[in-house]
């Protein structure tokens, strides 16, 4: 026998969703960014690499070439939000612990990267510059802002010119 829906559920405000779309979780959203910085940084011209497993700190090692000593490698982790709240999309930058919420540091990660997925835009944050909790308005405000100077800030992973 078929099962019912319950009366009192109504249906999502944005809409009917496809399947794929009621499959995805965060896991799986977070995957799909990594492709997306992974396709970025490539189409860039950046080495990619992804670290053996998920017990790293960083999700990827970028390789930034022609720097006077040689290539750079940077470890990168991603964050990423699909998902408005009060006008702005929100993302924690740190990592969870039994303990609660702990930043990443210096020693373990180089650069913190949101990514805004609805817009297609990434945010780059040197880990020093990092903040515990980041508030982006939809891209129309992307040009203006708190975040601008992070906003696509590729540059800070190439060598200074």
């Amino acid at each position: 026998m078929p099962k019912r829906s319950s009366p009192s559920r109504r249906p999502s405000a944005s809409g009917p969703k496809t399947a794929r779309q009621r499959k995805l979780n965060p896991k799986c959203r977070g995957e799909l960014s990594e492709l997306a910085f992974a396709h970025k940084a490539a189409a860039l011209g950046f080495g990619v690499a992804k670290p053996y497993g998920d017990s790293e700190r960083f999700d990827f090692i970028l390789i930034s070439r022609d720097w006077p000593e040689g290539d750079k490698l940077w470890r990168v982790q991603i964050k990423s939000s699909a998902t408005l709240f009060r006008g702005f999309y929100n993302v924690k930058t740190n990592r969870g612990t039994p303990d609660g919420a702990v930043p990443y540091l210096p020693s373990e990660v180089d650069f913190v990267v949101v990514y805004i997925v609805p817009d297609d835009v990434f945010f780059i944050f040197p880990i020093r510059e990092t903040p515990l909790f980041v508030r982006i308005r939809p891209k129309r405000s992307h040009r203006r802002g708190l975040y601008k100077a992070y906003r696509e800030a590729w540059h800070l992973l190439r060598p200074p010119k």
